[in-house]
């Protein structure tokens, strides 16, 4: 496998596994993978590095290429740097505006945005099978829910592109939005995970319930299926695809073969175990004091986490205005499975989003660092690398549940062992 925008190393851990005895940190791997090639790089300076400064930590040195993937792939293509072959690329992506430039029909074929993230993945997949069509048969990415259903002025559109490039290359796609609540983790996290294999002609609508998606994130049967058309070349979606529309034509789970996909609504089918925040919660003596709300600031959290209706003024224009939002719970469940982790849930001053929990002894506090990393399914301390505690939530509010690709790819492992 290759991991692009790697992280942590949230895909890595869910797929490989990883064994370190004297922490006592054991995750079984989904099947026979082993990550040979990664990237993870931070916009920034060095000091922006601590995701890939993690990353080689836990799985050494040279584990890691730590600099501009769009660069590394400019070195590959002037013939100073080589990437090896593989049979797996795996990464999440930024959700951003994917239009395209240039059409294939253009002797330098598709052109997408500068700096949009997709297109690297794209360039790499390409890479790839100009070195070998046999090479990267399966891609496995992750990406927000909102994927789906992006931009608002046509409503569909960046999915279709994506959908469009891939088919181009010869894949055939399952996607699903999984809410990982739903399939027993702790946090409440809605992703969309995309799954393609390349050279296979399914039957679209018996994947919908029996591919690697639905056996690995059962699903009751779907009562109402719909087809949608993907253009064949992604700048023909970029161009015209549901233009105009408000809704979007893609709903939480699909399958796509050609260019023809099949998408319905779910309803999870899980009769399994489930967790809550309560179940990650470390005892309140190894809480540091700075994690406790002051109580001349609970008046703040509350005002921030309640109800609102009020007039406000901008700043820049002096428009007054009614800013309204519901309110939130406060403090949080400990019997339910937590909001979905941000990047801003560290540092100690008060936020509509950030968690926070009632002790045994009635005082509230933020989660610490460790409560985070197990809230995505990595071993508590993971990021417990020389980050500041702010860094650890940041790493960890762009983390994936690593117990989603692990289901996923047992499946994926299934299908390699059966064939």
């Amino acid at each position: 496998m290759a991991e692009l925008f790697a992280g942590v190393g949230g895909f890595r851990l869910g797929l490989d596994g990883y064994v370190d005895a004297d922490r006592g940190w054991r995750l079984p791997a989904a099947g026979p993978f082993e990550t040979i090639w990664a990237n993870q790089w931070e916009p920034g300076s060095d000091r922006r590095q601590f995701a890939a400064r993690c990353y080689k930590m836990r799985f050494g040195d040279d584990s890691v290429v730590n600099e501009d993937i769009d660069l590394v792939l400019d070195e590959y293509d002037a013939g100073k740097r080589d990437i090896p072959s593989v049979d797996m690329v795996v990464g999440g992506f930024p959700c951003q505006d994917y239009s395209v430039a240039r059409p294939l029909s253009q002797a330098a074929g598709i052109e997408g945005k500068k700096g949009v993230l997709w297109w690297d993945i794209y360039r790499f997949l390409r890479i790839q099978l100009d070195k070998s069509q046999d090479n990267v048969r399966w891609c496995l990415f992750e990406n927000v829910d909102r994927l789906l259903k992006s931009p608002a002025k046509q409503r569909g559109r960046d999915f279709a592109i994506i959908l469009s490039c891939l088919a181009s290359l010869g894949y055939s796609v399952e996607w699903r939005v999984v809410n990982s609540a739903e399939y027993g983790f702790p946090q409440r996290r809605k992703r969309t995970y995309i799954f393609a294999e390349r050279n296979v002609s399914w039957d679209a609508r018996e994947r919908l319930c029996h591919g690697v998606m639905a056996r690995a994130l059962p699903i009751e049967v779907p009562q109402e299926v719909m087809t949608v058309q993907i253009p064949t070349d992604p700048y023909d979606a970029s161009e015209s695809f549901n233009r105009g529309g408000k809704v979007s034509p893609f709903m939480e789970a699909g399958v796509m073969v050609g260019n023809s996909a099949l998408t319905c609504r779910i309803e999870e089918a899980y009769h399994g175990p489930r967790r809550n925040l309560g179940d990650v919660l470390v005892p309140e003596d190894d809480v540091p004091q700075e994690y406790f709300v002051p109580e001349d600031q609970v008046g703040r959290w509350e005002y921030l986490k309640g109800a609102k209706s009020e007039e406000r003024v901008n700043k820049s224009t002096g428009f007054a205005y009614r800013y309204s939002e519901g309110s939130m719970s406060f403090p949080d469940s400990t019997d339910k499975p937590s909001r979905t982790i941000l990047t801003g849930e560290g540092g100690s001053g008060p936020s509509r989003f950030k968690h926070v929990v009632r002790c045994d002894d009635g005082r509230l506090r933020r989660l610490v660092p460790d409560e985070l990393d197990s809230l995505q399914g990595f071993p508590a301390g993971w990021t417990d690398t020389g980050m500041t505690d702010s860094q650890r939530a940041f790493c960890m509010g762009n983390a994936l549940v690593v117990g989603i690709p692990h289901l996923i790819g047992k499946e994926i492992a299934n299908d390699i062992e059966n064939n």
